[in-house]
């Protein structure tokens, strides 16, 4: 069972038979592939070939990058039990450990590695597959996850939701909110088709429509006015701060690009992991906070913060999708419904491999 078992592994890129999401329709996630797995046991000349199912291989590739089973699950929108019960039927499939367990995290084996590659790309031609067989059929119509931030009103997913809905009525949406890096994940693994959200146009292999520049203030509880509009760099980096989780690289690069590149370290007391809630805080006298600049002055209006004269931050606001589903019915109607709520939506090109 361990990784010093792993032999060469070759995959027939075959879809044998139809299963099901595990949240309803069936979809390019729904397949199962015939592997044939060769030389897992020195002493075993013969090969052998095992039907290894998507849906499992996607909580797999989900267990590895959360490197935990809970988060994994939640992320999946299956239960914790699916979800070990999918690992555990690769390994047995496979005869491979694939994990090893730390003190609080899930980590790969040396096998669980080199099978993550390999499982990341056959979810990619699975997506692309079915994207070149609904560009066939020339219909619009079948399911499109879309991955969201929860902020609605900064994305304006609903008028958009709404327009594809009118124009494309037989299309199916699953709308999924997401923190960013969540998105970029998701997307890289099949398990969202397109995807909003804001940070910079970094990922090889997307296509990016620059939907917005949004700015932020840094923002604090109305009580510190005084003492925030008169702090320099220093003195705001002391006061009791609200900072971003691990998933909110966008908001943490800010923050680092502000105080960071000074030599200055911020006062964190509190992390969050979604802006609603960090607008709660600072509504309540917990901390200073880096907020959209339309709240911001709308809390400010409402009396309910105070905003440090002292700099703005700004990110761009995007849509994304693997770029070779460009020619996806289902990824072009989505992009042309946005550009109805976004008029001023610009494509980028796809980054190059180096």
């Amino acid at each position: 069972m361990g990784a010093a078992r792993l032999g060469p592994v070759r995959t027939a890129a075959r879809a044998l038979s139809a299963t099901s999401r595990p949240w309803g329709k069936p979809s390019s996630a729904g397949w199962r592939l015939g592997l044939t797995i060769a030389g897992l046991n020195n002493s075993c000349k013969a090969s052998r070939t095992m039907m290894i199912d998507l849906v499992q291989l996607r909580t797999f590739v989900a267990v590895a990058e959360e490197q935990h089973l809970t988060r994994a699950a939640e992320r999946l929108h299956v239960s914790q039990s699916a979800a070990s019960a999918h690992v555990r039927a690769i390994e047995e499939s496979l005869d491979l450990q694939l994990f090893v367990r730390t003190n609080r995290s899930l980590e790969l084996t040396r096998a669980g590695q080199m099978l993550m590659r390999q499982a990341k790309e056959l979810l990619n031609g699975a997506a692309e597959f079915s994207s070149f067989a609904r560009d066939i059929r020339g219909k619009i119509e079948g399911s499109l996850i879309v991955g969201a931030s929860s902020d609605p009103t900064s994305s304006r997913i609903g008028p958009v939701i709404a327009e594809l809905r009118n124009r494309h009525p037989l299309i199916e949406i699953d709308l999924r909110a997401r923190a960013s890096a969540g998105t970029r994940q998701a997307l890289k693994t099949g398990e969202i088709d397109i995807g909003m959200l804001l940070g910079r146009a970094v990922d090889v292999g997307f296509t990016y429509y620059q939907m917005a520049t949004v700015n932020f203030r840094i923002a604090g509880p109305v009580a510190w006015k005084e003492k925030i509009e008169a702090a320099d760099w220093e003195e705001l980096a002391d006061l009791p701060w609200i900072t971003p989780s691990d998933t909110n690289l966008a908001y943490a690069f800010m923050l680092e690009k502000l105080f960071a590149d000074k030599g200055l370290e911020l006062n964190s007391v509190v992390r969050f992991d979604n802006s609603a809630l960090g607008r709660a805080l600072v509504e309540s006298g917990v901390g200073m906070l880096l907020m959209r600049e339309e709240y911001a002055l709308q809390g400010e209006s409402d009396g309910l913060v105070a905003l440090s004269p002292l700099a703005r931050a700004e990110y761009p606001q995007f849509i994304a999708h693997v770029a070779s589903r460009g020619n996806d019915p289902l990824i072009r109607a989505f992009v042309d419904a946005a550009a109805e709520a976004w008029p001023d939506m610009k494509k980028m090109a796809p980054l190059a491999r180096r």
